[in-house]
């Protein structure tokens, strides 16, 4: 959270979500990284692109995007939740571009570009040989059963959905702080375990009214088999920031957007770090916060190393 509020603006706040194919999550499951990536990479340029278009919004947008791979029963469901400022900076920079109120951009249009760019990225990435197929999948191997494989989904509707508006920048912190780092169960949704089954809470979306919430029971081995559906591959990152809240120019731009709509920051929205470090500069020592005695450093080491020192002073004085 504290990391993030540095970068919120003073905007209404918009929640895409991306979700692939099953005939693309089936593919995703053996090939993770690639897929995964290609989810990140076109339902950004998506977004992107579309913003960019004068007949819609016509400026360079930002975004937060979360990658999520399972549904309520954890099963294979992979999509990519998408927050969005509702708004960009002008092509030349000059001024910020809000957008109308209560909504950013076309969800069907959305749908159909999401749909072009993710079916050419995945044929780029079959044609330079970095998609596997095994098992049930291993007749993908023929790049004749790989086209008719995906010729029904260019004319498929994608699900591109978009949720209501944040209530505020402040909603928008406690969503992120909340969400992103979700894994694929949580603690709460458990419900009993013994030597043969598990049982947990699931929400069955099917059902458009009365009570969604059921129970589900599983043999131990198919509860643990679909929690580690969800492990990502060594090194992926499932949080990743584009436009101008990218890595490296997400601080000087939102500075600049917060100088063009005419706001600052409040006093209060500095991270923890920043408190640190004033904290640091105004009075270099550390104190207790309980007796208000001054911290002694005895010793520096790194993270898994051994400290020289085997006993405190005081006991080497006595």
């Amino acid at each position: 959270m504290q990391a993030r509020v540095e970068d919120l603006l003073p905007v209404e706040y918009f929640h895409a979500v991306f979700t692939l194919p099953t005939q693309i999550a089936d593919i995703a499951f053996q090939n993770k990284a690639a897929v995964y990536g290609l989810l990140f990479k076109a339902s950004a340029q998506t977004l992107l692109t579309i913003a960019a278009d004068p007949k819609h919004l016509g400026a360079r947008i930002g975004m937060t995007s979360v990658l999520h791979t399972w549904g309520s029963a954890m099963t294979h469901y992979p999509h990519a939740h998408v927050i969005v400022p509702g708004g960009g900076l002008s092509p030349d920079g000059a001024r910020w571009i809000a957008c109308r109120p209560g909504f950013f951009l076309p969800v069907k249009v959305l749908s159909r570009l999401f749909r072009r760019l993710y079916l050419e990225g995945l044929a780029r990435l079959y044609k330079a040989g970095k998609l596997a197929f095994f098992g049930d999948l291993s007749e993908l191997t023929d790049p004749d059963m790989f086209a008719a494989h995906l010729a029904p989904l260019r004319k498929a509707d994608w699900v591109v959905y978009a949720k209501p508006p944040f209530g505020g920048p402040e909603a928008v912190l406690a969503y992120l702080s909340r969400y992103t780092h979700r894994v694929a169960i949580s603690n709460h949704r458990l419900i009993s375990a013994d030597a043969d089954t598990v049982a947990f809470h699931w929400k069955d979306y099917r059902i458009k009214r009365g009570d969604r919430m059921k129970v589900m029971r599983l043999p131990i081995s198919e509860f643990i088999r679909r929690f580690l559906v969800h492990v990502l591959p060594t090194g992926f990152h499932r949080i990743r920031h584009t436009g101008f809240l990218v890595n490296g120019i997400r601080r000087d731009r939102i500075e600049k957007i917060r100088r063009l709509i005419g706001t600052v920051p409040r006093p209060d929205q500095t991270t923890g770090e920043d408190r640190r470090s004033d904290s640091d500069e105004r009075d270099p020592r550390q104190t207790c916060p309980k007796c208000g005695g001054e911290m002694r450093v005895i010793e520096t080491f790194t993270r898994g190393k051994t400290p020289k020192s085997r006993a405190p002073p005081w006991e080497d004085a006595a």
